[in-house]
């Protein structure tokens, strides 16, 4: 068997102050509390080598292609066998340009550079997988007494508590690097004016600390799974975040030393793409009734309002000669490392699916990473669409065509399927 081998590198992909940040409320940068960082981890085996690289980002705003074709003419890895996840830090820059200056003149040749120093870096390695429980993160599709569902804390929701550490040494001991996993929000520190990995940043800092390995964190599936704050909301001040982040730090230090076995770890990797079916639109004349339907425009607000906005613009879509497809698809680029599987997903996904694809993956250890390849705004589990709320809405407001209500079904059995057709190979 050829050697298992492995190396990391990372690149400060700070923006200029004065950049706008992202997530909720946009608002100029007035200062770094943390570095944002591209991480980059490349493994081999013989002729097979792939990257997983950690973007400090909120969503992958910038074109995928563009970053894997500076990542290939860098160091020579196919965009076949590239993962870009994001942290989802609410504290990041945005895709806007800024002075004339755009995030991408700043992040295409931070990742390329970390990709190549990864690969650059690449030595026999082993590596090792722990787990602990942790209840850093909460379902925050908090139900209100009358039935509507805000972003809160729900005890009762469903969420996965599994923080997992992947490590990787050099055979006599020597650290190479780290990374944490696990599916919450990175909401904590709200609309704070700080550039901040926000909670994650802690832990990746601490378990770094003890490990002396390079630490990067990669998110999960969060999309109905917020910080677990103190105020009983998802999000808080930058004091919170630091104060879960100690929290999350304990827990990922716990989960590397509950490590006891270090292997050499067989890369395999596998790429398609992956179709999804399509909700119906129904006809112009069928969306414009049903605007019609909801009354006097002038006294719509909210919610009904933006029902009403998209239901004329996919009216006038259509209208404009367009044909709607059955189905959508994306890339699925499945990475497996000895017993252990990532499946990367372009979603904020909830946490019943990726309970789900864990549960049937033939892996020991699967992790499924939201925000990843691209980001297609929220996808919920078929229980909750039901329910409403700020993640439904923006499930069936992608435009113009969001997915069926009942592409989850075909979304965790193509990722299944992949998933065994890699181990299998």
């Amino acid at each position: 068997m050829s050697q298992f081998m492995a190396g990391v590198g990372q690149v400060c992909i700070n923006p200029q102050l004065g950049f706008m940040l992202g997530g909720y409320a946009l608002r100029p940068a007035l200062g770094v509390h943390d570095d944002l960082q591209a991480t980059a981890f490349a493994f081999k085996t013989g002729d097979t080598v792939a990257l997983l690289i950690a973007l400090d980002v909120c969503n992958l705003n910038w074109s995928r292609t563009e970053l894997c074709q500076a990542i290939t003419e860098a160091c020579g890895v196919p965009a076949e066998h590239v993962i870009l996840s994001c942290t989802h830090t609410h504290s990041g820059p945005t895709a806007a340009t800024v002075d004339g200056v755009n995030f991408m003149e700043i992040l295409k040749p931070g990742v390329a550079k970390a990709a190549a120093a990864a690969v650059a870096n690449l030595k026999p390695a082993q590596m090792g997988w722990g787990t602990a429980w942790s209840d850093v993160g909460i379902n925050r599709r908090q139900i209100r007494e009358d039935g509507a569902v805000i972003l809160g804390q729900d005890p009762h929701g469903t969420w996965d508590p599994t923080m997992t550490v992947i490590s990787f040494r050099e055979p006599d001991g020597t650290p190479i690097g780290n990374l944490i996993h696990y599916g919450c929000h990175n909401t904590a520190s709200g609309r704070n004016d700080e550039i901040t990995r926000d909670w994650c940043g802690v832990a990746i800092d601490r378990l770094q600390a003890e490990s002396g390995g390079v630490t990067a964190f990669v998110q999960g599936c969060a999309g109905d799974c917020g910080p677990r704050l103190p105020n009983g909301k998802t999000t808080g001040n930058l004091q919170m975040a630091l104060e879960l982040g100690a929290k999350a730090g304990i827990d990922a230090v716990k989960a590397w030393r509950s490590i006891r076995r270090w292997e050499e770890a067989p890369v395999k990797v596998s790429f398609c793409e992956l179709a999804l079916p399509l909700a119906k639109l129904g006809t112009a004349e069928e969306l414009r009734a049903k605007a019609a339907s909801m009354g006097d425009p002038e006294l719509l607000k909210g919610r009904p309002k933006k029902i009403w906005e998209q239901t004329l613009a996919r009216a006038e879509w259509l209208e404009a000669g367009n044909v709607p497809g059955e189905t959508d698809s994306f890339p699925l680029i499945l990475l497996s490392l000895g017993e252990l599987a990532v499946c990367p997903l372009p979603f904020e996904i909830f946490s019943r699916i990726t309970l789900r694809i864990k549960e049937h993956s033939p892996y020991a250890h699967t992790i499924v990473t939201g925000h990843s390849n691209g980001s297609r705004s929220y996808f919920p589990s078929m229980d909750q669409l039901c329910r409403g709320g700020y993640e439904v809405n923006m499930f069936h407001g992608v435009f113009p065509i969001p997915f069926a209500d009942d592409a989850e079904q075909p979304l965790v059995q193509g990722c299944v399927d992949g998933l065994r057709a890699l181990y299998e190979k």
